[in-house]
């Protein structure tokens, strides 16, 4: 597994790319620049904990990341042109709309080869039953909620407490002050939300065999009459 795109790294790496995205989010380059370092990250973290074991070229690779860290810089981009004229404190939640918004573009984007050719299922022993493309649709649709939840304590706290601290004389005076409290704030709230997040659905998720593809049903009632229920890596 790629180190930064490990869960383990969610912290460190995110508490300093979201408190930047945070703290310089008044002009376009500045979006523009902290937006696609995130969604890069975010790229990283997608491909590394993606379900599945089937390999992926670099080209689907190349394609897959250069359609996710576009579509989600222009959503930025958009949201932020239009909060131009709102009041500071709504414009700082603008990283966290475009942040939602990304997630649900880039994370099935990264894992396109899941919704194209499925995942693997197997039964409650781990027997293999073949691949399924509802299961991957459930799959990257528990991690998209999960990874929007993740980000939301970080990304909604701070900015309340960022707009009255620097009200107050301390950060008038030590203006350079704002991005080391910002990131600061961000990484305390995702000690906390990583992990309860990751938690929110079973690692080992689970479906009814009725919500499979026909073919699929099929399949798995003529080889396997008694199973219910199939099983299968959701990633993370």
């Amino acid at each position: 597994m790629i180190l930064i795109g490990r869960m383990s790294a969610q912290v460190p790496m995110n508490m300093t790319i979201t408190g930047c995205m945070m703290t310089f989010y008044k002009t376009t380059p500045a979006v523009l620049f902290w937006q696609w370092i995130n969604q890069s990250f975010n790229a990283i973290v997608n491909y590394t904990n993606r379900s599945g074991d089937a390999p992926i070229t670099v080209n689907q690779l190349g394609t897959a990341y250069v359609s996710a860290t576009t579509g989600a810089v222009a959503t930025a981009l958009g949201l932020n042109a239009l909060t131009k004229h709102v009041s500071p404190l709504i414009g700082r939640f603008v990283p966290f709309a475009a942040v939602a918004a990304a997630n649900c573009i880039n994370i099935p984007l990264m894992r396109q080869r899941e919704l194209q050719h499925g995942i693997p299922i197997t039964d409650e022993n781990d027997n293999r039953l073949g691949e399924s493309t509802k299961a991957a649709q459930q799959a990257i649709s528990q991690v998209v909620v999960s990874r929007i939840l993740m980000a939301s304590p970080g990304m909604a706290i701070p900015p309340f407490l960022m707009n009255h601290l620097e009200k107050k004389a301390f950060l008038k005076r030590f203006p350079w002050m704002s991005a080391p409290i910002q990131v600061s704030l961000v990484g305390f709230c995702l000690v906390f939300a990583t992990p309860l997040c990751c938690a929110l659905f079973p690692q080992k998720s689970s479906m009814s065999v009725s919500r499979l593809e026909p073919e699929l049903q099929e399949k798995i009632r003529a080889s396997h009459p008694g199973v219910e229920r199939v099983y299968f890596n959701k990633g993370l």
